[in-house]
């Protein structure tokens, strides 16, 4: 098999993360995403005089659940419906450097969109201390969570020309992996132990808490991987 070359990924990345914003779509997003945010970031501090990190960081992942999929949902499904992808892949171009190429453009997109939100960081250490830790581990914990959120957001995008469709699938999938730990009393013990593991946001909490476990980031590795390894075999499909 041809090893993956950087040199093929770095074009694609560019184009993609220059399509977002050559149209109104990204910059809606990312503007209702800050909107909500905020919104809940300033009610917490000055009406519930609350100056902490702690709300931002158990409210961005509900808001990925739908930014996330928005924001993935075209990445394949367009290609696929307009014909772009088959003018993609007569270049000298393997489907895992495709997948590697948009993911990376995605991630970054989604780091963009995490930048802004910095200012509350200063703010909060402007207005008192602020312990540093949790706040730095929390960010990596969204960076890997969105990639994770991402990748299956691409793997849903690889199943249809749809994009409604890519939209739906990729929410129930991330839905599915944010509720594990949330119905664990309603599963039989047996596997109750199994499915808080599978959990995302059971994950995510240990990481926004401070705490860096090779287990977490084994976790999110593992479940990016293989969900761009199943967006690629997906790809491959017209192939065969």
């Amino acid at each position: 098999m041809p090893a993956v070359a950087l040199p093929n990924i770095a074009p694609i990345f560019r184009r993609e993360f220059r399509s977002y914003f050559n149209s109104p779509a990204a910059y809606v997003v990312i503007v209702v995403f800050l909107s909500i945010i905020g919104w809940f970031f300033t009610s917490n501090m000055f009406l519930f005089n609350v100056a902490s990190m702690r709300m931002f960081f158990e409210l961005v992942p509900l808001v990925f659940l739908f930014f996330i999929p928005a924001v993935t949902m075209r990445l394949l499904a367009e290609e696929k419906k307009s014909g772009t992808l088959e003018l993609l892949t007569t270049k000298p171009v393997l489907d895992v450097e495709i997948i590697l190429g948009k993911f990376l453009a995605a991630w970054a997109l989604l780091a963009a969109a995490l930048l802004p939100t910095l200012l509350y960081v200063l703010t909060l250490g402007a207005l008192g201390s602020l312990d540093l830790g949790p706040v730095i581990t929390g960010y990596i914990g969204l960076l890997l969570m969105g990639g994770v959120y991402i990748a299956i957001g691409i793997l849903a995008s690889s199943l249809t020309e749809n994009q409604i469709v890519a939209f739906i699938i990729g929410f129930l999938l991330i839905l599915a992996l944010f509720l594990m730990d949330k119905v664990l009393m309603y599963v039989p013990e047996s596997i109750a132990s199994t499915m808080e593991f599978l959990s995302i946001d059971y994950h995510f909490s240990n990481i926004a808490r401070g705490v860096i476990d090779s287990r977490d980031i084994l976790y999110f590795v593992s479940l990016l991987g293989f969900s761009l390894y199943l967006a690629t075999v997906s790809l491959e499909r017209r192939k065969w």
